[in-house]
C-alpha cells in the first residue's frame, strides 16, 4: 500500500511528503548519536532547508522548533515536522488518493481476488504503524 501511495504521491509531486515521513521513522530508530546527527542533518538538508528542491510544507511554528532541535538532534527532532507532513497527507492527499482512479482499479482488482478487503485501503495505516 505505501509503495502504491507514494506513486500517486510521485503523480502529484508532493513524493517529498512521505520520504520526509519514511525517512523521520528511520531516524527514530537510531541509537548511534553520531549516526543520529548524520542523519538529522540530511534529513535537514533534504526535507526542510528553503534550498532544497524537496522541500517540505512547514508553517513557521514548527520550523522554527526544528531549527532549534538540530542544535543537538535526537531520534525525536522531526516530530513536530513530521506528525505535520502526517496531517497534511491524511487530510489532503489521501482523500485524493481514495477517490483516484489508480485506487479504484487497484480496490476493484483486490476485492474480486481476495474479498471486500482490499490492501490498499490500508495504505495511511500501514504509513502510520511503520
Amino acid at each position: 500500500g505505501r509503495e502504491i501511495f507514494r506513486d500517486f504521491l510521485r503523480g502529484e509531486y508532493s513524493e517529498e511528503n512521505i520520504l520526509f515521513w519514511l525517512a523521520c521513522e528511520e531516524l527514530k530508530r537510531e541509537t548511534n548519536p553520531e549516526v543520529i546527527e548524520e542523519k538529522a542533518r540530511i534529513i535537514y538538508e533534504d526535507y526542510i532547508s528553503i534550498l532544497s528542491p524537496k522541500e517540505v510544507s512547514l508553517d513557521s511554528r514548527v520550523r522554527e522548533i526544528v531549527n532549534r532541535n538540530m542544535v543537538e538532534p535526537t531520534p525525536r527532532t522531526f516530530d513536530e515536522a513530521q506528525l505535520q507532513i502526517y496531517t497534511l497527507m491524511h487530510r489532503d492527499s489521501y482523500p485524493r488518493f481514495v477517490n483516484s482512479p489508480l485506487y479504484r482499479s487497484l480496490s476493484q482488482q483486490q476485492t474480486s481476488t481476495s474479498g471486500p478487503q482490499s490492501a490498499v485501503t490500508t495504505a495511511m495505516v500501514t504509513v502510520s504503524s511503520g
